[in-house]
């Protein structure tokens, strides 16, 4: 099976967003990318829910 596809974006983000995602992708041990991306997929299916 292929890994899905991923295409690199930049993003600006305010200095405690950067600092609390960085904390919890390591408690988690996730990079901070694959923690943006997990974050973001959950928001998206909370909201598709409603």
């Amino acid at each position: 099976m292929m890994k899905p596809l991923k295409e690199k974006v930049s993003l600006t983000l305010d200095e405690n967003v950067i600092k609390a995602v960085k904390e919890l992708s390591e408690e988690n041990d996730r990079s901070f990318s694959s923690y943006v991306n997990l974050v973001l997929k959950k928001h998206i299916e909370s909201i598709q829910k409603k």
